[in-house]
């Protein structure tokens, strides 16, 4: 059982805490690129770690990620004029470059230097993948640049898209190495989603006989899910967790894409949900491209000019009984990521922990929880953290249908690998 001290060590990250300050030793996704698309666009608020935010594109292209507010009255820069190499106050002009450093302040003689004594609170940025990522940590313990696969690949070849979810990340990252859900929460949408429907993933997936086999790796766990197949044979999924927050889902049919998801903790109680579709060796379809964009497979459907779901806690996520009583929606609600979020949200901000009746196999949950508290105290240590080099990061999911004595752990060795130029592996 997860005691109410270790539930708070896990999901509190703000700044000074000690997950908070173990996260900050990663690069974060902060935004999607297309958020900043040119120079001098508009600035956008990204609430990240419990730290109010503004990134802003500037004149000659470079990004900045700043405190929020200026530090003449606290005025909110997302109101500013981004003009001339720098983001301007409205109130009364002070203007800051993207490290933060004031620039200007109109009311005062230049030559007094009083601007030199002014500087906001800034982030490092880099711009991989189709992501804006930034590093909040201390400066001499940057990482590498993020080498996840996706990140490499073509623009052709991935789709990338974000949502709020009104949760703590650890519930919703929960949830996403979760494979024995499946059976149940999402079994309508194995039938119907296009994304899904007609694959071997689909066929075996139904099964409620779930076994679970966990192996560590360098940087996290990869998690084996055992369902019954063909008489004489077992069917696979391999999910990745890769620290402190990614899951790789296992696909569900050969040519079939690979997906993923981020959960970064926006403040204690809500979490941005990243969504990757990618294929290693060749561009997305238009048919996968519209299917995403209307919501389907790992995505979901935006209300306009937001990151919030159509379907939220406000409108009880557009839940249909007949569609539940019928089948066609196991849980009556339409969409994977939703049926996910509707669940996860649903155990309230930060789930207690304390009251869980865990079983076999909610193993790689468990295991996960305390590969966090190891890095908990590796950061504290000011030792390396897991799952930073290229070579914790450059894994696969897969799928596969072994014979009954099949050695499983000698098989994922081969799986995961990443292969330049060769597609994953696939049932």
């Amino acid at each position: 059982m997860t005691t109410a001290e270790q539930n708070r060590l896990l999901t509190r990250t703000g700044p000074g805490t000690p997950m908070g300050e173990t996260f900050r030793r990663y690069w974060i996704p902060a935004l999607l690129a297309e958020e900043l698309p040119e120079p001098d666009c508009a600035p956008v608020r990204v609430p990240l770690l419990s730290e109010k935010l503004l990134a802003f594109r500037d004149t000659s292209g470079k990004i900045g990620l700043i405190s929020e507010f200026c530090a003449h009255r606290g005025v909110s820069l997302w109101f500013g004029r981004n003009e001339e190499t720098g983001i301007r106050c409205p109130y009364h002009g002070w203007k800051y470059d993207t490290d933060g450093q004031c620039t200007e302040v109109p009311s005062e003689p230049a030559e007094s230097g009083y601007c030199k004594k002014i500087k906001l609170t800034s982030y490092p940025c880099i711009e991989m993948g189709g992501v804006i990522w930034t590093y909040m940590g201390p400066p001499e313990l940057q990482p590498p640049p993020p080498s996840f696969e996706w990140v490499g690949l073509p623009a052709s070849h991935r789709f990338l898209s974000k949502r709020i979810q009104e949760t703590n990340y650890l519930q919703a990252m929960e949830g996403g190495i979760d494979s024995s859900h499946v059976s149940f929460l999402h079994r309508g949408e194995l039938d119907t989603d296009p994304l899904h429907r007609d694959t071997a993933g689909a066929k075996y997936s139904r099964s409620t006989n779930t076994t679970f086999d966990v192996v560590e790796s360098g940087g996290g766990l990869i998690i084996g899910a055992r369902r019954d197949a063909d008489p004489g044979f077992n069917y696979w999924r391999i999910t990745q967790w890769i620290m402190p927050w990614y899951t790789l889902i296992p696909p569900y049919g050969g040519g079939h894409a690979l997906n993923g998801h981020a959960w970064v903790p926006i403040d204690d109680e809500n979490c941005t949900a990243w969504s990757m579709t990618f294929h290693p060796v060749r561009p997305l379809s238009e048919e996968e491209v519209s299917a995403m964009t209307s919501g389907r497979g790992v995505h979901v459907d935006l209300i306009p000019g937001t990151f919030r779901p159509v379907a939220n806690r406000d409108n009880d996520y557009l839940m249909n009984r007949e569609a539940q009583k019928s089948g066609r929606h196991y849980s009556g609600i339409a969409g994977i990521a939703i049926q996910d979020a509707s669940l996860q949200e649903s155990m309230g901000a930060i789930a207690d922990r304390t009251v869980e009746n865990l079983v076999s196999t909610d193993n790689a949950i468990i295991l996960a929880r305390q590969r966090l508290a190891e890095a908990i105290k590796a950061a504290q240590q000011q030792s390396p953290v897991p799952g930073l080099t290229p070579e914790q990061q450059r894994l696969r999911s897969a799928s596969f249908v072994l014979p009954v004595e099949g050695n499983f752990r000698a098989t994922i060795e081969d799986a995961v690998r990443v292969r330049e130029g060769e597609a994953h592996v696939a049932v």
